[in-house]
Order: C-alpha cells, then structure tokens, then sequence
C-alpha cells in the first residue's frame, strides 16, 4: 500500500496514525472540516481536504480525488457514517474503522471478539447524540464492517480501550499526572486495585496500520497495552517517570462520602474490571510499547502543555476533607 486517506487526522488518535503512516512513507491525505488546528499544515508530505464526512458527495470526492489504497475513519460515530464510507470507498484495499472496547455488551474478562457479544443497538440508539450510547453506536458500526466484508469490501474494525499518551484531549490522565506533579498526597479510590484496560496512542496508531496490512476483511481487532496494571500502579509510574516523591492515600466509600465524594469522580475508576484480549492483533506482528516508555512521553508532552484535567477534577478542597478525616482514623 502508497496512498492513505485518513478522515479525521488532526487530533488525537488521528494525529498519532498520520505520524505512523508517513514514518511507513505512505502518501497522506486528511479530511476533515478544519475546526482543529492542523499540525501538519506545514508538511508537504500531507495533503488536507476540507470537507464533512457526513455528507456522501464530499467523502465521494475525496475517494475519487485520492484514490487512496487505505482508508482510517477515525470520526465514524454513527452507524450510517460507517455503512456510507463502506459504500463510498469499497474498491480500496483497506477501509479500517475505530470503533471502541465500549462495544461489547457483557463483562468477560477479557472481553474477547469472537466470543464476547456486542451491545445490541436501536434504531434510536443508532442516531441518539448522548455519550450513553456511544457504545451501542459503535457495535452498530462494526455490524457495518462485518456485512460489507460479507459482500466484498475489504473494511475491517480496530477496537481500543481507553487511549492515552499525548496530545490528547480528552485530558482524562492529564487530572492524575496534573495531581501527582502538584501535590504530595494523592488520593486513589478504594483499595488502589481497579483496573481498566489503557492503550498507548502510538500503539493504537500502528495497530490501525498493520490492520490494514495485514487483517482480514469483516474482523474486529482488540488494542490496549499488552502489560496491565491498577490505578494505582498507573500514578505510581506517573511519579516514576516524572521524579516526583509522592504518597497514595487510599480511600474507601465511607470516608469519600464524608468530603462529599464518590469512587465515580475520579476519571479513569472502574469498579468492575475492563479487560480485553489482545491475542489476536499480537497474530498480526503488533507489539506495545513498554509502559515506562509509554508514560515517559506522556508526562513530558503534558509537562510542556496548558492542559491540567480540571474538567475531570472532584475538587482539591474535598479531597482534602478526606485527607482530613482519614488522618482521624
């Protein structure tokens, strides 16, 4: 494969892949709307196009201006988005779809794609705009994937849990790296053993381009870090990799609800463990980056960003009043 087509490509996920395919000395084109800054503005290697992956005559002209050999829909949120582009680019060698490990519909651990079922999806699922179907829209996308495979498209489907590393938006590690570089006390809900499943950007990237490669047409494929660890382990790496000299305090339920908290408002808590298997990528050649090495990039691009994670926040002056009340105990 020369030439990619990459809807979206200028944010997260999107950035990191764009970054992977011109190392791979692939032809990049992006195609988005241009609400984002592009970083790639000054790159020749990178081709842009202006235009809304919701309407079918601009995807058309993009398919039929790029002739791309792959095509990475990184902004497929709606399952007409993924029966359209399905449609629109099904002469390509590979049309990759991100889904999301938010679409298996039962809690195995690990959750794995030829046998753990996916979340079932309503025709007012399929268009509802809430983040509480995101899910169920993105199962929907993969039954997309599997009945173009089944008339001849080569589409296949990447699923990631939940994805660090820098650049991204989301700030959802930006709160704890932000807590363990600020404060020497951090508090980490429960026993410190949750655990739900993290994947590198740039393995989620590479996972995406191998797909294409090397996956079969009509296949889901699982991405997240190949070594796993708990919430707490996660902060305690942050301060590894940062220097910084911190103590975990644990919180229980009783001593959160008397500072006016909940396990729940702490990003990136799960009660019940979100496991997936990546057996099946790793059959492909796809390796992780060690989790040192993952991490060290992510404190130094935050370190040398504005974002903090404020958004995701449970409050310092609460946290404190649990600290408070946890030195009583």
């Amino acid at each position: 494969m020369d030439t990619a087509l990459v809807i979206g490509g200028s944010r997260f996920i999107g950035r990191h892949l764009v970054d992977d395919l011109l190392a791979h000395d692939y032809a990049v084109t992006i195609f988005n709307r241009g609400n984002h800054d592009n970083p790639f503005a000054d790159d020749d290697r990178v081709t842009r196009i202006e235009g809304d992956r919701t309407n079918d005559s601009a995807l058309e002209a993009a398919a039929e201006g790029v002739d791309p050999d792959a095509v990475f829909d990184c902004v497929a949120y709606y399952p007409r988005d993924v029966r359209a582009a399905t449609e629109i680019f099904a002469d390509v060698d590979a049309y990759v779809y991100i889904s999301s490990g938010d679409a298996y519909g039962r809690e195995d651990i690990p959750k794995r794609e030829d046998e753990t079922p996916m979340r079932p999806c309503t025709d007012e699922q399929a268009t509802d705009e809430t983040g509480d179907t995101y899910g169920n829209r993105k199962a929907e996308g993969d039954r997309a994937v599997e009945r173009a495979a089944e008339r001849g498209v080569n589409a296949m489907s990447v699923r990631p849990c939940i994805v660090y590393g820098p650049y991204d938006y989301t700030e959802r590690l930006d709160y704890w790296i932000n807590r363990v570089l600020e404060y020497e006390q951090v508090i980490v809900p429960g026993d410190g053993t949750n655990i739900w499943h993290r994947a590198y950007v740039e393995d989620v990237a590479s996972a995406l381009r191998l797909v294409a490669e090397r996956g079969t047409p009509g296949e889901f494929y699982n991405v997240g870090d190949r070594r796993l660890v708990t919430l707490e382990e996660m902060v305690e790496l942050i301060a590894e990799v940062a220097d910084e000299d911190i103590e975990i305090v644990h919180a229980g339920e009783r001593e959160l609800e008397a500072g006016g908290l909940s396990d729940d408002d702490f990003i990136l808590y799960r009660a019940y463990p979100h496991v997936l298997s990546t057996t099946k990528l790793a059959a492909l050649g796809w390796e992780s980056t060690p989790l040192e090495e993952a991490m060290a990039r992510t404190v130094d691009e935050h370190r040398a960003s504005d974002r903090d994670g404020s958004d995701h926040d449970p409050g310092r002056e609460a946290e404190e009043r649990v600290l408070g009340i946890l030195e009583t105990i």
